[in-house]
């Protein structure tokens, strides 16, 4: 069961497609967190969802917030994954402990080994303020998102 609007983000540390160490608590006090839960780099719904954020980047990493996007893939994987999509926003790999992350979310699946579709906006005192979680075939709406920043 994902964490619900109201509670305190679980903090974590994860690195980047680049191999620089993220972690949310350094975004605290500064920006609201876009944290993006996905399966995987290089699938069909998954490029869908990351290459529309990336057209609409502005909205999503600016000087109030900053987009993460988080998959269980290897960091290998998701720089070649950023570099053909053209990606220029932080992809975090939660690859190993394998879905540590994912888990504290409550969006991974231990059937398929991955993190399903979670979407959470955090504000700047790192508390939930908006959550959505699809299944793994069916994509997110940005719009939704832009409307949850937008009432922060």
């Amino acid at each position: 069961m994902a964490i619900e609007a109201g509670t305190k983000a679980p903090d974590f540390e994860l690195k980047d497609n680049h191999g620089r160490t993220v972690k949310l608590s350094d975004f605290r006090g500064e920006k609201n967190v876009v944290l993006l839960f996905y399966p995987f780099a290089f699938t069909g719904v998954c490029t869908g969802e990351l290459c529309a954020l990336r057209d609409e980047l502005p909205t999503f990493e600016n000087d109030d917030t900053q987009l993460l996007a988080v998959s269980n893939d290897s960091i290998h994987t998701l720089r070649v994954f950023a570099e053909q999509e053209g990606l220029e926003y932080p992809l975090l790999s939660d690859f190993w402990p394998h879905g540590e992350t994912s888990r504290a979310y409550g969006v991974f699946d231990e059937d398929k080994g991955c993190a399903v579709r979670g979407t959470f906006i955090i504000d700047k005192e790192g508390v939930v303020r908006w959550t959505v979680v699809n299944g793994l075939p069916d994509a997110r709406d940005l719009n939704d998102y832009v409307k949850a920043l937008d009432s922060i």
